[in-house]
């Protein structure tokens, strides 16, 4: 079997130097659709250096998303990287991220999951630089076609939607070429910009990267509900359910309380499809 559980998890964790300056991070916040209206004070935030404040999700780009390279290349795994899917993803911040820096990186895989016809790797990234640690990031991978070994199935928890109005309703467009933009942050998948690949791998034109949807809908809890203020984010987890194309546009509903944002993120165009669920925010 190309995925030897019990090898990957017992591996050796892999570390990386990152660093990151204000232009990464301005650069993540424009592929983000920041800066609409480019002189609106709320967007100067994201991207004039004078302002900056960092969205926590830069975690998921910075240094170029070392946790999930590392964990894909550990010994144990073996795997035809067209049949891995991006299932979900998490972020701890252990405080507020800054603009420009240097950090230790440190890559694992911390559980392998057998769900039949699939596997889920649990690739864990942690960053921590002179002052402590930063943030521990969690990504959840499938592997098509390398389950059914037998093994722990997985925790397989589902976060139920509010029996009520949503707090608040916001509509994000997805620019044309934003897709092209966000893959300058470092995820260089030919799916989000060659129409050939794109058909290759069964859409009929690029998708937008899932990690750029999983910001966008952060940066709308934040200016919508947490006063514009990044520090209050604590964490942020979602499952990636459905894809999006550029060019559309995401309808994310908020159902905030008890220092928490539910959050569930569609596609306005296709009927409300699922793009972001059991999408959780908690805060400060």
């Amino acid at each position: 079997m190309p995925i030897d559980p019990a090898k990957a998890v017992a591996a050796e964790p892999r570390s990386a130097e990152i660093s990151w300056d204000h232009k990464d991070v301005q650069l993540y916040h424009l592929g983000l659709g920041a800066g609409v209206p480019a002189t609106d004070p709320d967007e100067l935030r994201y991207t004039l250096e004078s302002r900056l404040h960092v969205l926590p999700s830069f975690a998921t780009v910075a240094g170029a998303g070392m946790g999930v390279v590392g964990g894909l290349s550990a010994p144990g795994i073996d795997i035809d990287l067209a049949a891995v899917l991006h299932g979900g993803q998490s972020i701890t911040l252990h405080r507020p991220l800054p603009t420009g820096g240097r950090a230790v990186s440190t890559s694992r895989v911390a559980a392998v999951y057998d769900k039949g016809k699939a596997a889920v790797l649990v690739l864990r990234s942690e960053a921590a630089d002179e002052d402590g640690p930063l943030w521990t990031s969690d990504a959840s991978i499938f592997v098509r076609g390398e389950g059914g070994w037998g093994g722990d199935r997985g925790p397989s928890e589902r976060l139920a939607l509010p029996d009520r109005a949503p707090d608040a309703t916001v509509e994000r467009p997805i620019r044309e070429e934003q897709a092209l933009l966000y893959r300058l942050s470092g995820d260089w998948n030919p799916l989000h910009a060659d129409p050939e690949f794109a058909k290759l791998a069964g859409f009929d034109k690029p998708i937008l990267h899932g990690l750029c949807s999983y910001g966008m809908t952060l940066k709308a809890v934040v200016d919508t509900l947490l006063d514009g203020d990044v520090t209050r984010v604590r964490s942020y987890r979602t499952r990636f359910a459905g894809i999006v194309f550029p060019g559309e546009t995401l309808r994310i509903r908020m159902w905030a309380g008890d220092g928490r944002v539910q959050v569930a993120v569609t596609a306005v165009e296709r009927d409300d499809a699922p793009v972001l669920a059991d999408t959780l925010v908690e805060h400060s």
